[in-house]
């Protein structure tokens, strides 16, 4: 199937202090390149969104085969983002994830669990990942026939209303390894990520 992701790179980061956490340092490379190269190894095509420190973002995914998509009204939240990079995805695309760039263990081997029942429904369920206490977790695999209602959310919830919303559509698949959902909002986060990377 033709899966795509959208990328989300556009926010100030502000609770991780005066620099832009997804241009953190995580065994020799920015976060935000280190969990693009794995997106790039499961989909198609990928759509990064920016907003807040944008040619830097760029600066740090140069040479790396996907597009930018900026919005300029990225303050406005997380829902804005998520519109503007899914109105940039081909008309060919079947699914696509909408991935936060600030997961440092976000693996392709992951991405592929989720888009196996993504497949076995033939591309019209949303798949998202849970922890094995049932917990929903990103990235989100969301079929083409959401798009529009994708395409038009704003403010800063992104789209977890809109999975509740779609009970009778949506499944779920369980990853014992609960590390793969990290996520960095705080120094200290970035420094226990850094650990678990050296080990």
């Amino acid at each position: 199937m033709n899966l795509a992701a959208v990328l989300l790179a556009a926010g100030a980061s502000t609770r991780f202090g005066t620099e832009n956490k997804l241009l953190a340092d995580l065994g020799g490379k920015p976060l935000i390149r280190r969990v693009a190269e794995e997106i790039l190894r499961s989909c198609a095509e990928t759509v990064v969104v920016t907003g807040c420190d944008r040619p830097l973002i760029e600066k740090a995914l140069e040479g790396l085969p996907l597009r930018f998509a900026h919005n300029a009204n990225w303050i406005e939240g997380m829902g804005s983002s998520i519109a503007i990079g899914v109105k940039a995805l081909g008309s060919k695309t079947q699914g696509a994830f909408v991935a936060p760039g600030d997961m440092p263990f976000l693996t392709s081997d992951l991405l592929r669990k989720l888009i196996a029942p993504f497949e076995a429904s033939q591309g019209t369920s949303v798949i998202y990942p849970t922890t094995p206490m049932g917990e929903q977790r990103n990235p989100v695999l969301w079929p083409r026939r959401f798009f529009p209602l994708l395409a038009s959310l704003s403010g800063p919830k992104g789209a977890k209303q809109l999975l509740v919303d779609c009970k009778k559509s949506r499944k779920h698949a369980i990853v014992l390894d609960e590390g793969a959902f990290t996520d960095i909002d705080l120094p200290a986060d970035l420094e226990a990520a850094r650990s678990r990377w050296k080990s």
